[in-house]
């Protein structure tokens, strides 16, 4: 049994040095499930100093032996799983059937592919064939602060530290103070695996106190955060007085761009991937831009597919979604409703309020305006729970530009049958990512965006290129 009020610090659990705790919420039941301790400057610092110790160590281990712990720590996280999956279940509600496999599988599914990944980069090259004795080689960057969010803990925890192991950096991870289960138990797993003292290390705390204090931290070399805009602003400027590397994975406000020619279950994909995790991913496609001639029967499909997602309690099974993560977000996305009712727009599903039978939780209405219009707020602000947009368009010149009128470009959609029209717009849009017709982006892709969506990408090599420096050396002996 973990103790959660220990934070993982220099291979060993350890007691805080100050005593500050906080209770971990159950949305979907708002029980206290857990307490974990807050830390200080004197936590931050020591996983820091535990961080700057081992890295010369580390970052000269062989990429074999990188190779063979990250291994042993993918079987282990396998037989984990299960125990992965209900942790995240009940720090943020997600619903055990989806925990168990998309959130506590995105764990594994990312370090079997990073670990792909290290297996074929070369970090030692010839810089081309005309200058054989130009080295370029790729070095780590060094201790590096991992702030990661709530509503994918482990895809989020295991893109940064396991691409930084990989790269031969040593770390300090700060997870949500939300929910923070289950990167207490992918510590224990580091631990597990025989991952060296000091590489890994892990402290609970807000953004204003750990948060800030690692990204302000002289010792630190790098921040990778993903988190709101609002937050990666301040940690960017945090860290510039350190001439930190700063990567974010911030918000979104995708565009899904319905043309009349899409296929069939084009609305009602569009409104089970928005209301996907309780609408509670960065790469949500929240504004559903549809084709004048087809907006009307647009409407009607939306109403009908909405109808059919459930809501209900996390440790229920089935397909349904389950309660938003905290009491201040479902208070933001009630006002959010608000506005959007008091800005004009037609409420064809959903609404304020609760559904009816879950007075106790977190839980929202899943629910679509129609008749926005691309200025309203509710069009502009990432919501972050089950609110969907329908915007009508005429030209393929007007679903573009209204796809780029925004602050965000993280991940926008086409649903066209026309292939070249396809392509031809995805050429246009302002965002890290495009999918088209249903078709997600492959294990491996970078995941990243335009913008104030953030910079840097993850997974993949673009992943691991994230941690490494590049070194030139001219004069190199081939001898």
């Amino acid at each position: 049994m973990i103790d959660t009020k220990k934070f993982y610090i220099n291979g060993a659990w350890v007691a805080p040095l100050s005593g500050s705790e906080m209770d971990v919420i159950d949305p979907s039941t708002e029980q206290v499930c857990a307490v974990i301790s807050i830390g200080d400057q004197a936590d931050t610092d020591a996983a820091v100093a535990a961080a700057k110790a081992a890295f010369d160590s580390w970052s000269q281990t062989p990429k074999a032996q990188r190779l063979a712990l990250l291994k042993k720590f993918l079987e282990i996280y396998q037989t984990r799983n299960e125990e992965m999956g209900h942790a995240i279940s009940q720090e943020m509600g997600a619903p055990i059937d989806m925990a168990l496999t998309s959130q506590a599988g995105s764990g594994s599914g990312h370090t079997k592919g990073l670990i792909r990944e290290l297996e074929k980069f070369e970090f030692e090259r010839t810089l081309n064939e005309h200058a054989p004795n130009d080295r370029i080689i790729y070095e780590a960057i060094g201790v590096c602060a991992l702030i990661t969010p709530w509503n994918w803990p482990m895809n989020q925890v295991s893109l940064k530290a396991i691409a930084a192991m990989a790269a031969g950096c040593t770390m300090v991870l700060k997870p949500s103070e939300i929910a923070p289960l289950s990167s207490l138990i992918f510590a224990d797993m580091i631990h597990q695996a025989g991952i060296p003292a000091g590489v890994f290390n892990m402290v609970n705390g807000d953004g204003v106190g750990v948060g800030s204090q690692l990204t302000s931290h002289p010792d630190v070399d790098m921040v990778s955060f993903t988190g709101s805009t609002r937050a990666g602003a301040l940690i960017s400027k945090n860290a510039a007085d350190t001439v930190k590397r700063v990567s974010l994975e911030l918000g979104g406000k995708g565009a899904n761009i319905v043309f009349a020619d899409a296929d069939e279950k084009a609305i009602s994909r569009g409104i089970y991937h928005c209301f996907n995790n309780t609408g509670q991913s960065c790469n949500a496609p929240t504004r559903m831009l549809v084709e004048r001639s087809v907006y009307q029967q647009a409407v009607a499909t939306a109403i009908a597919a909405a109808a059919k997602v459930q809501v209900g309690r996390a440790a229920d099974h089935g397909r349904h979604i389950g309660p938003v993560v905290s009491e201040l977000q479902y208070n933001k996305i009630q006002a959010l409703i608000k506005v959007g009712i008091d800005e004009g727009a037609r409420v064809i599903i959903g609404g304020l309020g609760k559904p009816e039978g879950l007075e106790t939780g977190y839980f929202v209405k899943p629910t679509i305006f129609a008749d926005v219009n691309n200025d309203m707020q509710i069009a502009r602000e990432e919501v972050f729970g089950p609110v969907l947009c329908m915007i009508p368009f005429d030209t393929e010149e007007q679903a573009i530009a209204m796809a780029n009128d925004t602050l965000y470009g993280l991940t926008n959609y086409i649903q066209t049958q026309d292939s070249a029209k396809a392509n031809r717009i995805a050429r246009r849009l302002r965002s890290g990512m495009v999918e088209m017709n249903g078709t997600f982006r492959a294990s491996g892709s970078p995941f990243g965006g335009y913008k104030q969506s953030g910079n840097g990408r993850e997974g993949g090599v673009w992943g691991l290129e994230d941690f490494l420096e590049v070194k030139s050396i001219s004069g190199w002996s081939n001898d």
